[in-house]
C-alpha cells in the first residue's frame, strides 16, 4: 500500500503564494489608495516591478537552497547566523503582526453583512483574535490540511475578483464615463506612499520558500510557483486598482468599509454587495490561514537552525510546529487587543504598516545574500539590486512612524539571540547538559 502524501503539492504551494498576497489587500487597499488619485495607479506599477524582481530572486534562491525557512536560510547561508537571525525575527515580526491585519480585514468585511460589528467598542478586536485562533487550530491539525484549505479559499476569492474587472472592462466597452480622479497632483512622495502600501498586497510572494522542507519536489515546484503566483497576482491587483480609479468615485471608496463589496454593489445592488462581502471575508480567512503556515514555519527553522530557544523545534503530535504556532497566535493576539480602540479602518493601516516595517528588513537581507551566494549570475544580481532598490524605497514611504515602530520590534530580539548563544556557550563548556537534538519529520 502506498504512502498518503503528507507535503504540500504544486496548486497547493501556488494556492499558497496566490492565497497569502490575494487577501485583505485588494480588498481594503483601494479604500486607502483612492486618496492618492493617479499616484496609486504609478504606485502598483512600480510595486508589480519590485515584486517581480523579488520573486524572480527568490525562485532562484529557492531551486539553489530548497530546505524550509526562506529569507532566513538564504541569509545564514550567506553572512552566518547573527544575520540569519535578524533576517528571521523580522519576517517572523513581519508575520505575527501582519495577520492581526489580515484578521481585522476578515471582520471589517463581515462589519458590512452586521453593521453591528463595527459600532459595537472592542468587538472587532475580539473576533479578530477569535479567527486567528480558528486558523491556528487548522494549522496545527497538518500542513496537508492547511494546503488543501488554501487551495479552496483561493478558488473562491478571485471569484468577485474576475467579476469585477470584467465588469470594469464592460464599462469602457459601452462607453461608460469615468468618475473625475482625485484632485492631487503626481508627486514622488505620494508614488512612494502608494508604493509603501501596494506591496503590503505582495507579502507572501516568498510563501513557496518557506516550507520548502515539506514541498514534493521543492527544486522544480518553489521557483515555478513563486513566478506564476506574482505575475497572476500583479494582473490582478492592477485590473482592479485601474477599475477602482476610473469608476468610483474616491471620497466614495476612501469611506468604504469594504470597497470593492461596494463598487459591485452600485451595478448589482445591495443583496450582491453582502455576498461580496462574505467572499472578501472567505479571501481574508485564507490568507490568514496561509500566514499562520509560515509563522509556525519560521521559529521552528531558526531553532533548528540554533539560531533560537531549542524548545521550538519540537514537532507536534501531526507533525506540525505546534509550541510556535501557539506563541506566534499569542503575539499577534496581544497587538491586536492592544489596539482594539482604533477603528476598523486605522486599526488595519497602523497594523499594516507596522509590520511592513519590521519586515522590509528580511526582504533587502535576501536580497543581499542572493548576490553573496550567486556572484556568477549577473542578470540574477540586476535584479536583487532592483530589489533591494525598491525595498528601500517602499520603507521610506512608509514614514518615520511606522519605521521606528518596527525597527524596535527588531531590536526587540537581539536579547533573544543573545540568550541563546549564552545558553549554547554554557553546553560547549560543559557547564549545563545539551538537550536532545530534534529530528525533522519527513514531508
Amino acid at each position: 500500500m502506498s504512502k498518503e502524501p503528507r507535503g504540500l503539492n504544486f496548486w497547493m504551494v501556488l494556492a499558497l503564494c496566490v492565497g497569502n498576497m490575494v487577501g485583505s489587500g485588494i480588498y481594503l487597499l483601494p479604500a486607502t489608495l483612492a486618496p492618492l488619485g493617479t499616484n496609486q495607479l504609478l504606485g502598483w506599477m512600480v510595486t508589480i516591478a519590485g515584486a517581480t524582481a523579488l520573486a524572480a530572486t527568490f525562485a532562484r534562491l529557492g531551486a539553489r537552497l530548497p530546505g524550509s525557512g526562506g529569507p532566513y536560510a538564504y541569509v545564514q547561508a550567506a553572512f552566518g547566523p547573527f544575520a540569519g537571525f535578524v533576517a528571521a525575527w523580522s519576517y517572523w515580526v513581519l508575520l505575527w503582526s501582519g495577520n492581526g491585519a489580515i484578521a481585522v480585514a476578515v471582520v471589517s468585511n463581515l462589519s458590512l453583512v452586521a453593521p453591528w460589528i463595527g459600532k459595537t467598542p472592542g468587538v472587532p478586536a475580539l473576533l479578530a483574535v477569535a479567527c486567528v485562533w480558528g486558523m491556528t487550530a487548522i494549522n496545527i491539525r497538518g500542513v496537508r490540511a492547511a494546503g488543501a484549505f488554501s487551495v479552496v479559499t483561493t478558488a473562491l476569492k478571485l471569484l468577485p475578483l474576475v467579476l469585477l474587472i470584467g465588469l470594469a472592462l464592460w464599462f469602457a466597452a459601452s462607453g461608460t464615463p469615468r468618475v473625475a480622479p482625485a484632485a492631487v497632483s503626481i508627486a514622488p512622495g505620494a508614488i512612494a506612499a502608494a508604493a509603501g502600501l501596494t506591496f503590503w498586497g505582495f507579502l507572501g510572494l516568498e510563501s513557496a520558500t518557506v516550507p520548502a522542507g515539506r514541498v514534493e519536489n521543492a527544486a522544480r515546484v518553489v521557483p515555478l510557483a513563486t513566478i506564476i503566483g506574482v505575475l497572476l497576482t500583479g494582473a490582478v491587483y492592477f485590473g482592479i486598482s485601474l477599475a477602482f480609479w476610473a469608476y468610483m468615485p474616491a471620497a466614495e471608496a476612501a469611506a468604504s468599509p469594504a470597497p470593492v463589496a461596494d463598487f459591485l454593489g452600485r451595478t448589482f445592488g445591495g443583496n450582491m454587495a453582502s455576498v461580496v462581502a462574505v467572499f472578501a471575508a472567505i479571501s481574508a480567512f485564507g490568507t490568514l490561514n496561509g500566514f499562520i503556515l509560515l509563522q509556525g514555519e519560521m521559529p521552528q527553522a531558526m531553532a533548528r537552525g540554533g539560531v533560537f530557544p531549542a524548545w521550538f523545534a519540537k514537532d507536534g503530535a501531526r507533525g506540525t510546529p505546534v509550541r510556535a504556532h501557539v506563541v506566534s497566535s499569542l503575539l499577534l493576539s496581544a497587538v491586536t487587543l492592544l489596539n482594539y480602540g482604533r477603528g476598523l479602518g486605522d486599526l488595519f493601516q497602523f497594523i499594516a504598516s507596522v509590520s511592513l516595517a519590521a519586515g522590509m528588513l528580511a526582504y533587502f537581507m535576501s536580497m543581499l545574500a542572493a548576490i553573496r551566494l550567486l556572484p556568477e549570475e549577473r542578470g540574477l544580481i540586476l535584479l536583487a539590486l532592483g530589489g533591494a532598490a525598491f525595498i528601500g524605497w517602499a520603507t521610506w514611504g512608509l514614514g518615520a512612524s511606522a519605521v521606528g515602530y518596527g525597527l524596535g520590534l527588531v531590536a526587540a530580539g537581539v536579547p533573544v539571540y543573545l540568550a541563546v548563544r549564552r545558553g549554547q556557550e554554557a553546553v560547549a563548556a560543559g557547564l549545563v547538559m545539551p538537550s536532545t537534538p530534534p529530528t525533522p519529520n519527513a514531508p
